[in-house]
């Protein structure tokens, strides 16, 4: 169903918005938000609302140039003035910014915050389009562009790097939904009323493809195929003058078509490109990760080309990402996009010259035969460098293996997707994935059991993605589990999960088992990681432990400590602060499930690990679509 309507000024309410200047207004009247350094703390806490953001972040933002000696002090005496400022309007007792994990977060609901509502319209409408509702669809989208002010976002406050970078990132995703709804009304016969909005938006952004075809289309469909043609033409006049490009093969189509030769149509993602296509299909399922999907489209979409590594924790989506990234990325890349697996099925890296050979016959590298490594590794170079494409490396074991893999010059990008940091690589984007928060992780589990039985017992549904961890894998797995047992109460499987001696028996779904896929994480780790991590893992009652805690359970000093904690973390083993924070005041964490079996690797009373399988491997999330 679509999201029911929330208008800003509702009685009693503050009301936040950031798609403009930053304000806050209560019943009509609008709140004095205070100086300028406390307006940027503000609009950082909102640019990631119910989130703790670091002290440091905060930091950055307000003096980028250096902090002064009270810079904490001057922090929490905004934060004290904005708790005053709230309380005073909301009327009650509540607190909305709170002391969170060495940070500050304020708690704001959908209704409350524009850019929350405008992510909810935007999804619903993306939902209604994939469902054919394109009327419904056009409707949704149109509500979110309209919660848009006539100046861009956070414009008072983009002379600070970190508010700027926000307000991009804002500006992205509402081109991004801009496209959805031209391309919505036009495919409903209604393209008249897209026609001045994308000519405007071309001339802003000039090398925007899928901008370009929902322009030329509705100019075709209004009746005006001359105009449609020579936006085409100064396109293709442009791509020369500036990059020596050609537009893409999707574009050109698309251009024939509007000739005559064929049936006029936009460019569509799942189009190969003139070097072919080899991806995975696009989970249907996938959910959420907006602003990291932004990123990816952003850099490896950058007409220079890119290396980005992606990584977190097993079972926490990087595959599906990088895949969903791919196939929006159709019309930027001419010459190809193809996926390949650094990993063979059983779990182990696979050779470097293996995956040369492989990239090589993709992309029809060389000639007949098998060149010897050094020859086949100078030809790759060679067409990278004379060519556009985009390579995702999935699973990627370690940096040796990759490395004659990755662009020297030329306009490609790579995406990496790896458990561990391969933080030997330079000159690299890196984007790291936690697990998503309880609103996404529901999201992901009612796709697979259904709205309607979710919403039967919201409260028991929380506790089973709670209980996984909210890794996607696990909730996936757990899903498609009760999309079988329809009998199955929510609560009861909730009771299920909890119990941490039967949670992995839990997470089965025909032949798709969390257990049976841990193996080639727990092979990658050395001896000495195991048994650190096992006993983390015993010590960690919920998971999370500090640097005194792991001190004691490794019963090392804190240099030994430290060592052994990071190597994990470089592992993906264990999880960290996103922002800076000293070893002390750190608070680490083996991933639920991960802790559970890490015990239970261990045997009762022991501290040693027998050889089993502690990760998610990347099999199960390719099945499902979310490794």
């Amino acid at each position: 169903m679509p999201p029911s309507p929330v208008r800003p000024g509702s009685a009693g309410t503050v009301y936040f918005s950031l798609l403009g200047p930053l304000s806050a207004v209560i019943d009509g009247r609008p709140l004095p938000l205070g100086p300028r350094k406390q307006r940027l703390v503000l609009a950082t806490l909102l640019s990631r609302p119910n989130t703790p953001v670091p002290v440091d972040v905060l930091t950055d933002v307000v003096w980028p140039e250096g902090p002064p000696r009270t810079a904490r002090k001057n922090l929490q005496v905004y934060v004290s003035a904005a708790r005053a400022l709230f309380g005073g309007a909301d009327g009650d007792d509540r607190d909305r910014v709170v002391h969170d994990c060495g940070g500050y977060r304020l708690r704001v609901e959908e209704g409350e915050l524009d850019t929350l509502r405008f992510r909810t319209l935007a999804r619903a409408g993306r939902a209604a389009g994939e469902r054919g509702d394109l009327r419904t669809a056009a409707r949704l989208l149109r509500e979110a562009l309209d919660l848009w002010g006539e100046r861009p976002p956070l414009h008072d406050l983009r002379d600070s790097a970190g508010v700027a970078e926000e307000a991009e990132r804002l500006e992205a995703r509402c081109l991004t939904v801009y496209e959805d709804w031209a391309e919505a009304e036009i495919e409903t016969g209604r393209a008249g009323s897209a026609l001045d909005g994308l000519r405007d938006l071309v001339e802003r952004h000039p090398f925007r493809e899928r901008l370009r075809a929902a322009w030329m289309n509705s100019l075709h469909q209004t009746g005006r195929q001359a105009e449609a043609l020579a936006v085409y033409d100064d396109y293709r006049q442009l791509l020369a003058r500036e990059l020596g490009l050609e537009p893409s093969p999707a574009m050109a189509g698309l251009y024939r078509a509007m000739l005559g030769e064929g049936r006029a149509s936009r460019p569509s993602a799942s189009r190969n490109a003139a070097g072919g296509v080899s991806l995975p299909a696009d989970s249907r399922h996938f959910t959420g990760r907006e602003d990291e999907l932004a990123r990816l489209l952003t850099v490896s979409g950058g007409a220079d080309g890119s290396v980005l590594v992606v990584s977190g924790p097993a079972g926490v989506g990087k595959s599906a990402l990088a895949v969903r990234a791919a196939h929006l990325l159709a019309d930027g890349f001419p010459d190809g996009r193809v996926h390949v697996r650094a990993r063979r099925e059983d779990g182990s890296a696979r050779a470097r010259n293996d995956m040369l050979d492989e990239l090589g016959r993709l992309c029809d590298v060389g000639g007949p035969g098998r060149p010897d490594p050094v020859r086949a590794e100078n030809a790759w170079q060679d067409w990278l460098s004379r060519h556009r494409a985009l390579i995702v490396l999935d699973d990627v074991a370690d940096e040796a293996s990759v490395r004659g893999l990755l662009p020297r010059s030329g306009r490609c990008s790579v995406v990496l997707t790896a458990r561990g940091q391969l933080a030997g690589l330079e000159s690299v984007h890196r984007t790291a994935l936690a697990a998503p928060g309880d609103d996404e992780a529901l999201e992901l589990l009612g796709t697979l059991i259904g709205e309607d039985r979710l919403r039967t017992d919201r409260p028991a549904a929380l506790r089973i993605v709670r209980a996984c961890g909210g890794l996607p894998l696990a909730v996936a797995v757990g899903g498609m589990r009760l999309a079988v047992l329809r009998h199955l109460p929510l609560a009861e499987y909730a009771d299920r999960l909890d119990d941490p001696t039967s949670a992995l028996d839990e997470l089965v779904a025909g032949d798709v088992s969390v257990r049976s896929r841990l193996a080639a994480g727990w092979r990658d780790l050395s001896a000495d990681n195991r048994g650190a991590l096992v006993r983390l893992a015993g010590d960690a009652g919920d998971g999370a432990f500090t640097l005194e805690r792991a001190m004691a359970a490794l019963d090392r000093d804190e240099r030994g400590t430290i060592r052994a904690v990071e190597a994990l973390i470089d592992t993906g083993a264990v999880t960290s602060p996103a922002g800076e924070v000293t070893a002390h005041a750190a608070l680490y964490e083996v991933p639920r499930l991960l802790c559970l079996y890490a015990r239970e690797a261990a045997g009762p009373g022991t501290t040693g690990a027998r050889e089993a399988p502690l990760f998610f491997g990347s099999g199960a999330s390719r099945l499902i679509g979310r490794g």
